[in-house]
């Protein structure tokens, strides 16, 4: 009989761990914190984690189970890892099982034990090495081989041959069945040589480099505050070569997939180190590697998205978060995790700097600053002699709009094109347009499942919502009135593609959207086609913002700003202020003169105004002392309940049995707003509603929420709906 119990987190929304038994006939020896083992849960058979090995438990033997089977000899993750996995579950209310699964690639949660994979590399072989030419005249291409192989420094992967317009495979093949050149497994390891960069820092990338050059043996917080084009990307190559010059690892963290193959890229020309790549758009082995790989200390570099932050690091050196105030760094599904909160957690329990870099700091990272949790490192200026791009506003009321293009803006692009130069429409709205309507009857084409209408999508002939997923075929007569009179209103992207093209019949027209980029390379084939240069027209959405670097790129047109000018979510003006930087940001950033119009109705507007004439430095100020006026975040903390249903009456009868148990809960300090109808009340078919927690202080908000959660469980209504707890929401929507 076992003297000890295994304290397991399993992979499932309740909040608590399961106390199972060792297989029988197993020793303590044998299990450690942090081994996955598989667990009879239920009916289910599931991946749990072991956190803990007791000597006792509140639990009978009778009630206990032990484990069907222990999958790693060895700890998959180590008590440091451990340690930020338990605080992320405990901050953020949520259960440390569906932690941990979050934290692991889908083949680890899965039960998978995968190997690292070798790497076959290419040499020829003392034999190989004798040969002359003559002996090889009748196969060229084997000759080919021979020449490339012999020239090389040292052993080559297959990527070495990727040049080569013809079937090297076979050849090859031949060389090795003949002895004269050998294949070996190997670790990957970096072979090429780095190019120099073309120019020295500035004294300012030069004075943040030093500082945090000088931070690498402890914790501390950069917040590198560079406007667009200040050379951010070269600060980071430095201080990355600094790294791993001495023997230790970066996580280099992205907000979009569409953002690593060009920094990829770069990063290989610069860099002589072992670099993985981890994100959504890879398959289960890529990223399974990817992880691995830098667990055991074999990757120097991982470039990643929000998930990557879980990453476990061998010989951890430096995170580097770029974007940082990017809104997709926040999870908002599921487990509902800001992913540049666990980097710096993650960055304090490893003793190590994380740098914070952007040129619109989020409001909370200035705030940081102000407390004297971060220290801001400024790039005033941008690099390379390009100034700061001209930024006007187009006074668009009574003026004739040709689908929402100005004459002035068209005027200005085509100027810009006589020039041959290169241009950028942002449009904040994908699809034709966003509403069909009938003119007989006023008919508008709305989502049966959402409170939302329908988008055209005219290049795919379909209506589509861009919350539920659902299409439908445009139709072509009126389904109330049965009248041909249907027509678009509003633009996107894709209409205002087809006007410009109609405006400028002999220039490429390329569009950037979710659309025009779901196949892979999609969005890399339009990046390198405006890089050959010429006159073109770049259409797209926020995807266009961020971090691209267009040298030709002389003239930005922001088509549709007003939309975002009014909105009830207090967050709206911060995501609007940045994205007019960022967007404005693509022009002019080498030697010629950039220009940014803005089109708009209300040209009076404040914060259009601050922003143009000010930057948005002093818009920040201004918004932050809003704020704090206001008692919002950051210098007030949220939680939002978020409940829905398919039947609105359940969602109600769980929110007023919810006020009820808040009500029994003693706490002065917490301020409960609500519940009401999320802004969009109907999603997907479900009826959704929230309830938001609000208190001046943090400590007094997670005590109410840990004593409020469990109860919630509990709750016989809770079983008719879905329900989640966002910690720190950044949308109310």
């Amino acid at each position: 009989m076992s003297d000890f119990y295994l304290n397991i987190a399993v992979d499932t929304p309740l909040h608590r761990i399961f106390d199972y038994l060792p297989i029988k006939n197993s020793a303590r020896s044998d299990y450690q914190i942090g081994q996955r083992v598989f667990v009879s849960f239920g009916r289910l058979k599931k991946i749990g984690v072991i956190l803990n090995i007791s000597s006792s438990t509140e639990l009978s033997r009778k009630q206990l189970k032990p484990i069907s089977q222990l999958i790693d000899r060895q700890p998959l993750i180590s008590l440091d890892d451990l340690k930020l996995y338990k605080w992320a579950a405990n901050y953020y209310h949520h259960p440390i099982g569906e932690v941990l699964a979050q934290a692991f690639p889908k083949q680890l949660r899965a039960g998978l034990t995968p190997t690292i994979e070798l790497t076959t590399r290419y040499a020829l072989s003392k034999h190989g090495l004798t040969l002359d030419e003559n002996s090889l005249k009748r196969s060229p291409r084997q000759l080919g081989l021979w020449h490339q192989l012999k020239n090389a420094d040292a052993p080559v992967d297959r990527d070495f041959f990727s040049t080569l317009d013809w079937n090297w495979r076979s050849p090859l093949k031949s060389m090795i069945e003949k002895g004269w050149v050998t294949a070996s497994q190997e670790h990957n390891t970096a072979t090429h040589s780095p190019t120099t960069p073309l120019f020295d820092p500035n004294s300012a990338q030069q004075t943040a480099i030093d500082s945090i050059a000088k931070a690498l043996e402890g914790f501390q917080v950069f917040l590198l505050d560079g406007v667009t084009g200040s050379g951010k990307t070269e600060v980071y190559l430095r201080l990355i070569q600094h790294v791993i010059s001495a023997g230790k690892q970066v996580l280099i963290l992205l907000p979009e997939i569409t953002l690593t193959p060009q920094l990829a890229q770069r990063f290989r020309q610069r860099l002589t180190a072992q670099m993985v790549i981890s994100h959504s758009g890879l398959n289960d082995t890529q990223r399974a590697q990817a992880w691995l790989r830098l667990k055991e200390g074999l990757a120097n570099i991982l470039l990643g998205t929000r998930s990557a932050v879980f990453t476990p690091m061998r010989t951890p050196g430096l995170i580097i978060m770029d974007e940082e105030h990017d809104t997709s760094f926040k999870q908002q599904e599921g487990f509902r995790y800001s992913a540049r909160d666990i980097a710096v957690m993650r960055a304090r329990d490893y003793n190590i700097p994380i740098v914070l870099g952007t040129a619109t700091p989020s409001l909370e990272s200035l705030y940081n600053v102000q407390q004297g949790r971060f220290k801001q490192l400024v790039l005033p200026e941008r690099t390379a002699g390009a100034s700061h791009p001209d930024i006007r506003l187009l006074d668009c009321r009574n003026q004739t709009l040709d689908n929402h293009l100005s004459q002035s803006l068209l005027k200005a692009i085509g100027k810009t094109l006589e020039r041959n130069e290169q241009v950028i429409l942002f449009v904040n709205r994908r699809g034709f347009a966003p509403v069909l309507m009938c003119h007989s009857c006023g008919w508008v084409a709305q989502c049966r499942r959402c409170d939302s209408r329908l988008v055209i999508h005219k290049n795919a002939n379909l209506l589509r919502c861009h919350h539920c997923g659902v299409e439908h075929a445009i139709p072509n007569t009126c389904p109330s009135c049965q009248q041909a009179e249907l027509f678009p209103l509003g633009l996107g992207t894709e209409r205002v593609e087809e006007t410009l093209s109609s405006h400028f019949p002999d220039t490429p027209v390329s569009r950037i959207d979710r659309d025009s980029t779901r196949q892979k390379n999609a969005m890399q084939s339009v990046i390198d086609k405006v890089h050959e240069g010429g006159a073109q027209i770049l259409v797209g959405t926020q995807m266009l913002a961020k971090g691209h670097h267009f040298p030709n790129v002389t003239l930005v047109g922001i088509v549709d700003i007003d939309a975002g000018l009014f909105s009830c979510d207090f967050r709206a003006s911060e995501r609007m202020a940045q994205l007019i930087t960022q967007v404005a940001g693509r022009a002019g950033r080498e030697e010629k003169l950039g220009r940014v119009l803005i089109q708009t109705h209300h040209p009076e507007h404040p914060l259009l105004n601050t922003l143009i004439t000010h930057g948005y430095t002093r818009f920040a100020k201004e918004a932050l002392d809003e704020r704090q006026q206001a008692q919002l975040p950051p210098y007030h903390y949220q939680a939002l309940l978020r409940v829905n249903a398919i039947n609105e009456q359940a969602v109600l009868n769980f929110l007023n049995d919810a006020k009820e148990l808040i009500s029994t809960i003693q706490a002065p300090l917490i301020q409960i707003l609500g519940p009401v109808p999320a802004p969009m009340l109907k999603r997907a078919g479900r009826f959704r509603y929230q309830l938001l927690i609000e208190s001046a202080q943090r400590k007094p908000r997670h005590q109410f929420l840990q004593q409020l959660l469990p109860k919630l469980e509990k709750l016989k209504s809770s079983r008719k709906v879905r329900w989640s707890i966002d910690v720190d929401p950044i949308d109310l929507f």
